[in-house]
C-alpha cells in the first residue's frame, strides 16, 4: 500500500517547479539524457543484484516519470494520471486472455497476439516501436526478435551459424579489396548475424557484451594495478610485461 506516498511524492516536485531555480529552468530536453542515465543504472543495480541499490534507482527512474508529467501538465499536454490511464489501458487491451475470451496455447500465441494488436492500434509495421535511439546492437536484437514473432525467422540454428560464417568469409574478400565503406557493410553484416545466432541459443547480446566489457575492465586495471606496484605507470610498460599480467589476471579475477 502507498498510503498517498505517491501523492506526496507529486505535491513535492509541484513544489520544487514553483520554488527551486534550477527544477524551474528544466525541459523535457534538458532532462532527457538524464533520463536515459537513469535506466542505465536501474540495469546496472539488477546486474548486480544490489536490491538496496535497485531501490534507489527505481525511485529516480520514478523522479523523472513524475517530472515529465508535471512539465507536459503545465503545456496543457497531458497529466500523470493520463499517463496511468494510458498504460492501464494497453495493459488490459494487449492481454486479452486474460481480461478477454482469447484462447492462447502457451507464450508464442500471446506474443504473435501482442504484434497483431499493435497493428490495429494503427502501427503500419511490425517493426515500429523499437526506438531509434537504442544501442544498435540491442536494436538489432529487438528487430530481429520482432521479425520472428509473426514467423520471418531462420528454422535451425545451424543454417544461422553457416550464415555468420558466410559474413565472415565475405567480410575478409572485401579487407582484401580495401573498399572501406563496402568493408564497414560487411562487418554491419557480420555482427547482425552474429546477434542473431545469440537470440537463437538464448542469449542477449547486449548483456553478454556488457558483461565482456566488465571483464576486460577489471582485468585491465589489475594490469595497470600490478605495474603500479612496481613503479611503473602504463606507457612505461610494453606488450609483453602487460600481457604477462593479463594472462595472470584470469586467474586472479
Amino acid at each position: 500500500m502507498t498510503d498517498g506516498k505517491f501523492e506526496n511524492l507529486m505535491q513535492i516536485m509541484y513544489k520544487l517547479r514553483k520554488e527551486c531555480p534550477w527544477d524551474k529552468e528544466q525541459t523535457h530536453d534538458s532532462i532527457k539524457a538524464a533520463t536515459l542515465e537513469e535506466s542505465y543504472e536501474v540495469v546496472e543495480a539488477i546486474d548486480e543484484k544490489n536490491f538496496d541499490e535497485l531501490k534507489v534507482e527505481l525511485g529516480d527512474l520514478l523522479l523523472h516519470i513524475v517530472f515529465h508529467s508535471i512539465i507536459a501538465e503545465e503545456a496543457d499536454k497531458f497529466t500523470i494520471s493520463d499517463v496511468i490511464d494510458s498504460i492501464t489501458d494497453k495493459l488490459i487491451r494487449r492481454h486479452p486472455h486474460v481480461f478477454g475470451d482469447t484462447k492462447v496455447n502457451g507464450t508464442s500465441d500471446i506474443t504473435r497476439n501482442w504484434e497483431t494488436i499493435k497493428l490495429s492500434e494503427g502501427r503500419k509495421s511490425i517493426l515500429e516501436g523499437v526506438p531509434k535511439n537504442l544501442p544498435e546492437l540491442h536494436k538489432s536484437f529487438r528487430l530481429q526478435e520482432k521479425a520472428a514473432k509473426v514467423g520471418f525467422d531462420w528454422e535451425k540454428k545451424e543454417d544461422v551459424w553457416k550464415k555468420v560464417e558466410e559474413e565472415i568469409r565475405e567480410l575478409q574478400a572485401e579487407e582484401k579489396k580495401g573498399e572501406s565503406e563496402k568493408l564497414e557493410e560487411e562487418m554491419g553484416d557480420l555482427l547482425f548475424s552474429i546477434v542473431n545466432y545469440s537470440r537463437f541459443i538464448g542469449i542477449n547480446p547486449e548483456n553478454a557484451l556488457r558483461r565482456t566489457n566488465e571483464k576486460f575492465v577489471r582485468r585491465f586495471n589489475y594490469v595497470e594495478s600490478k605495474l603500479k606496484e612496481n613503479g611503473k605507470n602504463i606507457s612505461e610498460s610494453n606488450l609483453e610485461e602487460m600481457d604477462k599480467y593479463w594472462e595472470e589476471s584470469k586467474n586472479k579475477i
